[in-house]
């Protein structure tokens, strides 16, 4: 596996490699990589000759006052991680190398789409995602690009782009990898003190039993605020969470939805902070998981 950190760099292992006669699967990262992303790496080894993992922590998606500055970067233990994962390349470039001097070109996908969930308190995260992940599909030219379910909204987002844009590449969303104890898989894990660690745990547990309640076959047990309040109820038993939202919408288009029905599945999500961490789950809501 080779590292690179400029786009000529990239592209001239891409020809050593005979990209033209081969599939590209691409995993964009910031870095920091842990089993989730490996899962990513994994699939799309299994479904593609080449494999580019991009490890970039984007400056474009941090509001004032976020986590830029200390977001975990260690680029020797991505290497080593992603290697052994399947990837053929990292490619880490530094800021400029992406944004070009006197650049004022962003891509936004516009509307409620990115103004919900964590849209509306991260005004401004969107657009820095859709910007770098559009700048990266140009630099790279994969066959396919994954994504986790645990940014489910991003995978949304990312599809609108690319169906709006006719960008040449399929979207592959992969299930969420979580630790043994339940909690989703997340870089930020890393600042979370061991009792933040336990409390969060009720993030998962919430979204179990929305699960549940779903399948309790209890009256109103598909309205949406009712499976909203019983993921509200587990979460806000913990003193340290601090809930920002917690929503069920349309799976596939986000809108609101009062209740589900059998041919819909929904999404039930949370964004909760744990101190000074933020994290965020989900889960796919189905009557024909009863």
């Amino acid at each position: 596996m080779s590292l690179v950190k400029t786009i000529a760099e990239l592209h001239l292992e891409l020809e050593r490699r005979g990209r033209k006669e081969k599939t590209l699967g691409f995993v964009a990262t910031m870095g920091c990589l842990h089993e989730g992303h490996l899962s990513l790496i994994q699939k799309a080894k299994a479904q593609n000759d080449l494999v580019v993992v991009s490890v970039f922590v984007n400056p474009t998606q941090f509001g004032p006052g976020e986590d830029f500055d200390r977001y975990p970067r260690n680029i020797e233990h991505d290497y080593q991680l992603a290697n052994q994962a399947g990837a053929d390349l990292i490619f880490a470039p530094a800021a400029e190398e992406i944004y070009l001097p006197g650049a004022s070109t962003e891509v936004e996908v516009k509307g409620d789409l990115t103004k919900k969930l964590c849209g509306a308190s991260r005004p401004i995260h969107f657009k820095g995602v859709t910007t770098v992940v559009n700048t990266l599909f140009n630099i790279i030219g994969p066959d396919r690009a994954y994504f986790g379910q645990k940014d489910a909204q991003q995978a949304v987002v990312v599809k609108k782009m690319v169906r709006d844009l006719h960008i040449p590449v399929e979207i592959v969303v992969c299930p969420i990898v979580r630790e043994k104890d339940g909690l989703a898989m997340s870089s930020r894990n890393l600042y979370l003190t061991p009792q933040e660690h336990e409390q969060a745990l009720s993030l998962s547990r919430g979204l179990r039993k929305a699960h549940d309640f779903l399948a309790s076959g209890k009256p109103d047990c598909r309205k949406t605020e009712n499976l909203v309040s019983v993921i509200r109820q587990e979460i806000e038993k913990e003193p340290l969470a601090q809930i920002e939202y917690v929503e069920v919408l349309d799976a596939g288009t986000l809108e609101n939805i009062p209740e589900i029905k059998p041919d819909r599945r929904a999404l039930a999500a949370a964004a909760v902070r744990f101190g000074k961490t933020r994290l965020i789950d989900n889960t796919i809501l189905s009557l024909e998981d009863k």
